[in-house]
């Protein structure tokens, strides 16, 4: 019996998780829930898994969680995410969003507990701080994404391996199919439409303007030690194809299937072994498959994130901040879509090149927010 703690248990990535307990509920347990703000959600989750100790980010919703299982203790407020975190736990699955996963995953990892990843601003914020953690403690970082999972499976879930070099799908997002002229117009409702995966708000933006890959492409060199110049990105507008692997003898190996997290989840907590699981199988009789070079001219975000990848340090975590809160401006039809690649330039260009640090990670990640707001503003009032 692996026992689990789940962090963002009310959100996609979360759902599924306890979609995977309730499949096998032989092999696995929920023993502490966490969650952001949805309280209606929540209150039903833990009166169903009955964890012992359960917590919620937002003290404004606390008063909506009315009916606490006996044994299970309830913690709320900023920090309480932390409080998840319990010594009787095997794995800490990370399915919240936002800067706060970072200062969950190096808690469980100096509890010396694997880590199940389904943060982004982990590895893109703190990768240098986090993976060298993990190694001195002896941890497992488990990647979560589907295009991270996919490598890991074609490396034999050996992220070690040798390779000559990673090669990162990407759908091209909402956009794909419009020309640059056309993306004067565009509108967040527009974004959200993405062709082939269904996400949450944000990480739906971000696959439109590609941001979402750049930050893949950090994740991938932490997870598997490698430089910039060992990673392609390719669009792959049908989804099928998750990730491949390029290895020294010209061979290419990659991972298929249709496009579901289910699968990268459930692998998360049961590799090396495979279970049954709900997802589909792929059927690729009539189906083609097409790949294309990424349009820099269509996606200008991407090779500014290239270029913020290539100068490191704190910079990575910076982008991340920033590209958040433009992202909030754009959903709030505050901000046009063209505006986005501006506002993180602004918002780089703001922020102190510090020592890496977790300390200086949180100083850039305020600058960096603050300088979206204060561009935003400043244009607000002419």
């Amino acid at each position: 019996m692996i026992k689990i703690a789940l962090l963002g248990s009310t959100g996609s990535i979360g759902r599924q998780v306890l979609n995977v307990v309730d499949r096998y509920p032989e092999k696995f347990k929920i023993v502490t829930m966490a969650a952001g703000s949805n309280a209606a959600i929540f209150n039903e989750q833990i009166n169903k898994y009955k964890p012992t100790i359960a917590t919620l980010s937002n003290p404004e919703k606390a008063v909506e969680i009315t009916s606490i299982p006996n044994g299970t203790s309830f913690y709320y407020g900023e920090n309480s995410l932390i409080h998840a975190i319990t010594d009787d736990v095997d794995i800490v699955f990370v399915a919240v969003m936002g800067y706060s996963g970072l200062n969950a995953v190096k808690t469980a990892i100096e509890m010396g507990k694997n880590v199940a990843l389904a943060n982004k601003e982990t590895l893109v914020a703190g990768g240098g701080l986090i993976m060298p953690l993990a190694k001195k403690h002896g941890v497992k970082i488990i990647p979560v994404d589907s295009e991270h999972s996919a490598i890991w499976q074609c490396l034999d879930f050996n992220e070690g391996k040798k390779f000559k070099k990673l090669i990162i799908t990407a759908s091209g997002g909402a956009f794909k199919n419009k020309s640059v002229s056309e993306l004067e117009t565009v509108t967040a409702k527009d974004a959200l439409c993405h062709p082939t995966w269904q996400m949450g708000k944000k990480i739906t933006i971000d696959c439109a303007t590609m941001m979402n890959k750049a930050f893949e492409v950090i994740e991938a060199m932490w997870l598997f030690d490698t430089p910039i110049d060992k990673i392609d990105v390719v669009i792959h507008p049908e989804s099928i194809i998750h990730s491949m692997v390029e290895f020294d003898d010209g061979a290419i190996i990659a991972q298929m299937g249709n496009p579901s997290m289910e699968v990268p989840i459930q692998l998360a907590l049961t590799y090396p072994n495979r279970f049954n699981s709900d997802v589909e199988p792929l059927n690729l009789i009539g189906k083609s498959l097409n790949f294309k070079e990424v349009d820099y001219e269509k996606y200008p975000c991407f090779p500014l994130a290239i270029e913020v990848i290539k100068k490191g340090g704190v910079y990575p975590c910076a982008m991340s901040a920033a590209d958040e809160e433009v992202v909030k401006l754009f959903l709030e039809e505050k901000i046009k879509y063209l505006d986005i690649k501006r506002y993180l330039e602004y918002a780089l260009s703001k922020v102190e090149d510090l020592p890496l640090s977790f300390e200086n990670l949180e100083k850039v990640d305020k600058m960096a927010r603050k300088a979206v707001y204060e561009l935003y503003n400043k244009e607000l009032n002419g």
